[in-house]
């Protein structure tokens, strides 16, 4: 997009612009890609993107969803709900059915789930034939993902080389590949959560209740909230407390926490986001705070 396009267009808009622009781009140089859809709010705004994208055609790839089998069932009843009501083919994959075959081995049965997740993913992109998964990773979250590119190539086993990464000039983005290898393709890669919240609001995006402030109860470990479910029960010495949360972003039970908050309307989540100093993996998922590098291994894994 050039310069003089880009100052004429609202932020917002450029944003969405240059998004549909990479969508365009992997159905146009992908034989068969995929669309990795959540419930999750980032999701969510992917897959309006590909509506205006693609629409009123049908989208040119199916949707996606690793589920751990220890997801919020708000969220995945709004997948399922979702891809419903477009129309669109979802692809439920389990952490549970690679458990079963005996690919996926957990050290103990209260080990998460979530970095299992890799394994599930590369086996479902060898089962379709998957030459692209489009997913909805941001810069802002993570800095291992701040160093990502929008197209991510992925050698024959999945792995991401940090080191090893196709240049991006003007725009102009390689999605080619060899059989048995992919692209991880990140069409809001630039966007913030602030412009996620944003967006929602501009569009009018229906998102999981979960999203909004809603009192759970939890108990407060290393400085973050853990929710209290029959999957991360109280132990013993535990003060549980009912406390008003909301999620600023949804995955694993095991690893996901809520933030204190008082919004239970986009508005007052955007003046919320406006003013926070730390991202929301930051604040949100236990699961990064293993070591300094826990994403960055993973992604080499072959993680999202």
């Amino acid at each position: 997009m050039s310069t003089l396009t880009k100052q004429t267009l609202s932020h917002l808009d450029w944003l969405e612009a240059e998004a549909i622009h990479i969508l365009r781009e992997v159905a146009g140089q992908c034989a068969n890609p995929v669309l990795l859809f959540s419930g999750g709010k980032d999701s969510i705004c992917l897959l309006r993107l590909a509506e205006k994208a693609f629409r009123p055609g049908r989208f040119p790839f199916p949707l996606m969803h690793i589920d751990t089998g220890h997801n919020y069932k708000e969220v995945t009843d709004f997948r399922d709900k979702r891809a419903a009501e477009l129309g669109e083919r979802l692809i439920v994959r389990s952490v549970e059915d690679s458990m079963a075959r005996g690919t996926v081995v957990l050290k103990h049965p209260g080990e998460s789930r979530n970095k299992h997740q890799s394994v599930t993913l590369l086996e479902a992109i060898e089962e379709f034939g998957f030459d692209a998964c489009i997913g909805g990773a941001r810069r802002d979250e993570e800095k291992a993902r701040a160093k990502e590119r929008i197209m991510s190539f992925r050698d024959e086993f999945g792995q991401w080389d940090p080191k090893n990464q196709r240049p991006e000039l003007w725009n102009l983005y390689n999605a080619r590949s060899h059989k048995g290898e992919n692209i991880r393709a990140f069409p809001i890669s630039n966007w913030t959560e602030l412009d996620v919240w944003q967006y929602i609001q501009r569009e009018q995006l229906e998102l999981p209740s979960i999203y909004f402030a809603h009192t759970r109860p939890v108990v407060r470990k290393n400085g973050l909230l853990q929710p209290v479910t029959e999957l991360t029960p109280a132990r013993d010495g535990d003060v549980v407390e009912d406390v008003l949360v909301r999620f600023r972003t949804v995955g694993d039970i095991t690893c996901t926490a809520p933030v204190e908050s008082d919004a239970d309307t986009v508005e007052k989540i955007l003046a919320e986001t406006a003013t926070t100093t730390i991202t929301e993996r930051g604040a949100t998922r236990m699961d990064d705070q293993t070591s300094e590098a826990s994403m960055e291994q993973r992604k080499k894994e072959g993680y999202f």
